[in-house]
C-alpha cells in the first residue's frame, strides 16, 4: 500500500473486526522486545516490490498473498514468537488473524508497520 493511500470502508471494517482478536504492539514495545533480547521472528507481509525497496534487516518475507500457503514450511513450530509488519499495520493484522486461525499461538502485529520502522534506527536493508 502506498503511503498516504486512502483505504476503502470495507477493508477498514475488516481490519477493525480482526483487531478484536489480534494482539498488537507499538514501536516502543517492539524496541523493548529487541532490547530484552526476546527471541522472535520478524515477518514482513508486504508485497515483493515493497520488500525489495527496503525492509528491516533479517526480516522473513512472506507477503500477505502467500503467508497462509507458505507459513508452515517456513515456520513449522506453531508457538514461534512472531511479529508481523506491513506498510501501516492493517495487512499485518489480517495476516496475524489468519495465522491464529491456523493454530499459531504467539503472533502479534506491529501497529504502524513500515511507517514507524523506517527511520526508527532499527537496522534497515535496501
Amino acid at each position: 500500500m502506498a503511503q498516504g493511500m486512502a483505504h476503502n470502508p470495507g477493508f477498514l471494517a475488516l481490519v477493525e473486526d480482526a483487531k478484536k482478536r489480534v494482539r498488537e504492539i507499538d514501536l516502543p514495545a517492539y524496541r523493548d522486545l529487541i532490547e530484552k533480547g526476546d527471541d522472535h521472528l520478524l515477518v514482513d507481509v508486504r508485497e515483493k516490490e515493497e520488500f525489495a525497496a527496503g525492509h528491516v534487516s533479517g526480516a522473513l518475507h512472506l507477503s500477505k498473498g502467500v503467508i497462509e500457503r507458505d507459513i508452515e514450511k517456513s515456520v513449522p513450530e506453531k508457538d514461534t514468537p512472531m511479529v508481523l509488519y506491513c506498510g501501516g499495520g492493517f495487512r499485518s493484522v489480517l495476516a496475524a488473524e489468519a495465522l491464529g486461525k491456523m493454530g499459531y499461538t504467539n503472533v502479534v502485529s506491529l501497529d504502524g508497520g513500515w511507517k514507524v520502522l523506517e527511520g526508527s534506527g532499527i537496522p534497515i536493508e535496501e
